[in-house]
């Protein structure tokens, strides 16, 4: 008896989210009509999220991961791109179409979110040298970099971002969030840093219903105040799953133990790239953990019916 063995489609999980997200990009398979076309999109974006992955440099993850791996084969590269050409590729896709890559990675049903800030490294040096630097000289400064985080409480998938090297307030930063999200009746979940009645006015404008703690800003001896803003005083009793809003504090975690220990690039709007594609890779990885779960509980009932066939005689009866 012949069985037929059936492959599967893709060689991992990685490979079948970066199929599925660059058909849905919509991306074209060259940007130029003439000229060189040695390598895709889809290779170039492939190529991207997996040094990113890797956590090395240019120079290493070209001659060490990318060279020993079996993503050549999985891609189908015909050569070998060189640091110089990465390097290029990184600065070929701006954040627009990062940000509408990250969008497609959104789950489909969204209904508790929770937005928070979180400091990034932007600058390697040692810890370990840099006290002993300092009893010998002034260290150099330290860039500035600060992420506001937009995520899905359920499945923990950042839904946007931003990345900011200047100093800026929270309240200023979520606006800018709020205005661009295009996701309606949904619940955000703020900290005190977040408590603005014009925060509350562009949410409740953009489809979220917006929920965070009062500042205490109340003077001596005046105590039972209420605050000012219609939004702000039904904010004075908070929901109970407003404790949710912790699951931010966890993504955060995860990003600075799993992916980002300091940001790489040293100017400005590369910065932001990179964190941009982190997050692209954080929200595949999310994705694949979440598709696994909803397969783990599926159960699925077989009938099997057999079929036993069976001979009958007859007897004549001799009267």
């Amino acid at each position: 008896m012949l069985q037929q063995i059936i492959l599967p489609k893709f060689n991992n999980k990685l490979e079948e989210q970066l199929i599925n997200l660059f058909h849905s990009s919509e991306l074209p398979l060259h940007f130029n009509k003439t000229g060189n076309k040695e390598f895709t999109n889809y290779q170039r974006v492939s190529i991207i999220i997996l040094f990113q992955r890797s956590q090395k440099s240019l120079r290493t993850f070209i001659d060490e991961n990318l060279k020993e791996s079996k993503w050549i084969s999985y891609l189908g590269l015909k050569k070998i791109p060189k640091k110089s050409t990465l390097h290029d590729w990184l600065k070929l896709f701006d954040m627009k179409i990062i940000r509408k890559i990250c969008k497609l990675l959104l789950p489909k049903e969204i209904k508790i979110t929770s937005i928070d800030g979180t400091g990034f490294d932007s600058w390697q040096r040692s810890r370990h040298y840099e006290k002993r630097a300092e009893e010998i000289s002034q260290l150099p400064h330290m860039p500035y970099a600060k992420a506001d985080l937009f995520i899905d409480v359920k499945t923990q998938i950042i839904l946007d971002f931003s990345l900011l090297t200047h100093r800026k307030h929270d309240v200023k930063v979520a606006e800018k969030i709020f205005k661009r999200n295009e996701i309606k009746n949904i619940i955000g979940l703020g900290d005190k840093g977040y408590d603005s009645e014009d925060l509350h006015e562009i949410a409740r404008a953009n489809g979220i219903t917006f929920y965070a703690p009062v500042r205490e800003m109340h003077k001596w001896g005046s105590k039972n105040k209420k605050p000012k803003g219609f939004y702000r005083r039904k904010c004075i009793n908070l929901p109970e799953f407003y404790g949710m809003r912790w699951i931010n504090e966890t993504v955060n975690s995860v990003l600075k133990r799993t992916q980002i220990n300091a940001l790489k690039s040293k100017k400005c709007f590369m910065k932001q790239r990179e964190f941009g594609w982190q997050v692209i890779l954080y929200n595949i990885k999310r994705k694949i953990i979440t598709e696994n779960c909803l397969n783990e509980n599926q159960t699925l009932f077989y009938l099997i019916i057999i079929i036993c066939p069976f001979r009958t005689e007859q007897k004549n009866n001799n009267l």
